[in-house]
């Protein structure tokens, strides 16, 4: 059968569901999300314990990488080697975790959800995790000691850090890899651009404050800020996992190879890359999602090498960084809002085209420290439109009811070039006397072909059904179950 054909028949085997919003004969509004119903008090509650750990998040993500970049440098770690520390292994592990945990967390079901019990688990082992970062230079002399002095300190001190490192990560992909499912199961889809835009409100509050008050200072408080860190984040997530209610899910799909005398996990193998990889739109989606994904590495990776190439104290960088994030505040509720009304693909396509442009613009504009504070304020700009653009594009676009599994299949597309991306710009540097330019030769690069597909991306959506009629193929009405008027309140 064609592929227009394939198209034909889904569209009208799904005719096209109701905007999930309502109004009661009494005239209160209330949205649905699966079998949850909410009124705007229960909207509010909802998104204030979804906003905490987002906060939670936020610290984490924003801080744990530049003082990171910080202290590698410090201990004199070669552009390849942190690229391939923090570009590299996050997405190798992410290739061997996610994909495993994101299937088994779309068919388990307990009282707690499906998605709780994913997230609240790593939560501890990272913070723990971050604690034993704090402690690498102390483990690290330890280790000299043990070995007889073979190796330097910084050595075993980057060697201390990289076990702590890498249990950090497998904890952070754990949840990761259920994180976007559960606001795909429990926030109303109407109400997911502006929902994501708050989130980018507070993920951007959280990097004004750190580069602003904390960053000058990371050098020199590397102990007491990782410290800090994990106890904010794994007290703040936790608090989040405690009080998010999930609703009720329809039953498991059934593997389709059933043979008794096949082992589960080929079983579950071969349903997980047919389901996810046979149809030709989701591939091209993973490629978006993929592309999207790397544009910005090459710069975000090297940014504070960069700034130090051309004597830019780090006191003023942060400044320069809140001034950024404080634009990208006032743009993100709204282009959530843009979002909610013309679809995640459109308005991401255009923040996309946007920030190539300006990329090219940074090749030849940049030539001393102004010049380059500049190219660096439009690049976070820009880069944060994007992120607040397509921060629900996978939910528009993917199976609701087998959400995490698809999401990790284009996690997993991500992972193995995101593994590519960075020690290949790394060595590049090292090649050419840390030509740092050459980041946003890359950036314009792979921008440019993340314009394309997503163009692409965005013809096969409307195809199948555009904003009204879209239902994600593989999925059905039943399985997004809808709640009568009689269901319960949040």
């Amino acid at each position: 059968m064609s592929q227009s054909k394939e198209d034909e028949t889904h569209r009208n085997e799904n005719p096209p569901l109701p905007v999930l919003e309502y109004k009661t004969p009494d005239g209160i509004k209330f949205w649905t999300a699966g079998t949850l119903t909410y009124t705007i008090g229960g909207l509010s509650v909802l998104f204030f314990w979804l906003l905490l750990g987002d906060f939670a998040l936020s610290i984490r993500d924003r801080s744990v990488g530049p003082v990171v970049q910080l202290f590698l440098k410090r201990q004199g770690a070669s552009d390849t080697l942190m690229a391939v520390l923090m570009s590299s292994l996050p997405p190798a592990l992410g290739m061997m975790l996610g994909p495993i945990i994101s299937y088994r967390s779309d068919r388990y079901r307990s009282r707690w959800g499906r998605r709780i019990p994913f997230l609240i688990i790593p939560t501890p082992i990272a913070a723990i995790a971050m604690i034993g970062i704090a402690f690498s230079p102390q483990f690290g002399e330890v280790v000299q000691r043990l070995l007889g002095g073979r190796y330097t300190n910084a050595q075993c001190t980057i060697g201390m850090f990289a076990v702590f490192w890498t249990i950090f990560e497998v904890a952070v992909i754990a949840s990761a890899a259920v994180f976007g499912g559960l606001i795909n199961d429990v926030v109303p889809r109407p109400l997911l651009g502006r929902f994501f835009g708050l989130f980018r409100i507070v993920s951007l509050a959280d990097g004004m404050i750190f580069n602003f008050f904390l960053l000058p200072r990371a050098e020199s408080h590397f102990f007491i800020m990782f410290l800090s860190i994990a106890i904010v984040f794994g007290v703040g997530f936790i608090i989040m996992c405690l009080n998010v209610k999930e609703g009720e899910y329809p039953a498991p799909h059934r593997l389709e190879d059933s043979k008794p005398d096949r082992p589960g996990f080929i079983r579950a193998a071969k349903t997980y890359f047919k389901e996810c990889y046979s149809h030709p739109h989701y591939r091209w989606c993973f490629a978006a999602f993929t592309l999207g994904a790397i544009s910005f590495i090459p710069i975000n990776l090297f940014s504070i090498p960069y700034a130090k190439s051309m004597n830019i104290d780090m006191a003023y960088y942060g400044k320069y960084l809140t001034a950024s994030y404080f634009v990208s505040i006032c743009l993100a509720y709204p282009i959530g809002s843009l979002v909610d009304r013309f679809h995640a693909s459109r308005v991401g396509l255009a923040a996309m085209i946007l920030y190539a442009i300006s990329t090219a613009f940074g090749v030849w504009l940049i030539h001393d420290a102004r010049t380059y504070s500049i190219a660096l304020f439009i690049h976070t700009v820009l880069s944060g439109c994007y992120a607040t653009a397509t921060n629900s594009l996978s939910q528009s676009l993917l199976p609701r009811s087998k959400f995490s599994q698809f999401a990790s299949a284009g996690g997993l597309l991500t992972s193995v070039v995101t593994i590519a991306i960075g020690p290949t710009v790394g060595k590049m540097l090292d090649l050419t006397d840390h030509n740092y330019r050459l980041t946003f030769v890359a950036g314009f690069v792979i921008s440019s072909l993340a314009a394309v597909v997503l163009g692409v991306v965005y013809r096969n959506f409307i195809r199948l059904g555009g904003p009204r009629g879209y239902i994600a193929p593989g999925d059905s009405p039943a399985d997004i179950a809808l709640p009568t008027l009689s269901a319960a309140r949040h």
